[in-house]
């Protein structure tokens, strides 16, 4: 009776870790088809995405997040294989965060998201983000390469070098935003000690400033530059877009650099016109800069410290 109760209880182990893949998995899938279909070639979601599964998640879930990755690229893979070549389909179908594992995996064992008082090791997230942003261009720009080589005939002579920057700091941009935000989140959670409730959330300061101000102005200055004509106007427009990063930054630490920092991205996406916008990279290296440097020096000081009571509102 034992021996078959021991039985049970480890076979109710294995299928409850297997669920756990699953589930993993699917939400993954799910989550990284819409960040797919909501990116930039100048703003890469899924890069944030993946690097704050990775950061967060215990490294034995990394082959279910492979799994519930490679899902709609083997599929648009194998319907687009003919179009653009066997190579691009191979290099398309590899899920980036195989490629990432031999980066993060001695990362993660070598140095902690936290030190020891507790403030976030803002070096260690902008050292990831600058490894990942180096593979995913790579990768990403092999892929163009063998795309267009299956017709060359049928593309302008193009130097795949300004691609790969292109998609270098798109990529850095996605994951500079989407995962700071991720964690800036997850210590606001974590410091409520009470259920989430949605007047919890109407009461932060935070979000308050997100859209009383900060949403409104962006998406008035988006308009502005989507409808101008004179690229230099465009341009002054664009650089405006980073004020109101600075202004949430000044007011919540790194919480309101990364917040700011996400929107201020997009805004800038959304302005960019044509795949290569020239003028709109200059704008985004600018961003990614400023908001490098502010997420450095912020996070010297927790955010939560830095508002005093105000934290336990959430």
């Amino acid at each position: 009776m034992n021996g078959s109760t021991a039985l049970s209880h480890r076979t109710s182990e294995v299928w409850y870790r297997w669920g756990q893949y699953v589930a993993v998995a699917a939400a993954y899938e799910a989550v990284y088809e819409i960040a797919y279909y909501l990116s930039f070639q100048q703003f890469l979601l899924t890069t944030g995405l993946r690097l704050a599964c990775m950061l967060l998640l215990p490294s034995r879930f990394w082959p279910a997040l492979a799994i519930g990755e490679a899902v709609p690229l083997v599929e648009t893979a194998a319907f687009c294989a003919n179009q653009f070549g066997m190579l691009w389909a191979i290099l398309v179908s590899v899920p980036t965060v195989v490629l990432w594992w031999p980066l993060l995996k001695p990362l993660r064992k070598r140095w902690a998201l936290h030190d020891a008082s507790g403030r976030i090791s803002m070096p260690v997230i902008i050292g990831a983000t600058v490894s990942a942003a180096l593979i995913t261009a790579t990768i990403t720009t092999l892929a163009l390469v063998a795309a267009l080589s299956r017709t060359p005939e049928k593309w302008p002579v193009t130097s795949p070098t300004p691609f790969f920057f292109g998609y270098l700091l798109g990529a850095y941009l996605g994951a500079l935003t989407v995962t700071p935000v991720i964690l800036a989140l997850q210590e606001r959670y974590r410091a409520l000690r009470q259920p989430l409730r949605v007047n919890l959330i109407w009461r932060s300061t935070l979000v308050r400033d997100m859209l009383a101000w900060v949403v409104p102005a962006l998406a008035v200055l988006t308009c502005l530059a989507t409808v101008t004509d004179n690229e230099s106007i465009r341009q002054i427009i664009r650089l405006a877009l980073l004020w109101p990063m600075v202004g949430l930054a000044s007011r919540h630490g790194w919480h309101g650099t990364a917040l700011g920092g996400m929107a201020a991205s997009m805004a800038l996406a959304l302005t960019a016109t044509g795949q290569l916008d020239e003028g709109a990279l200059v704008i985004q290296a600018l961003l990614a800069s400023s908001l490098t440097a502010m997420l450095l020096w912020k996070a010297r000081t927790p955010a939560l410290e830095q508002q005093g009571v105000r934290v336990k509102r959430f």
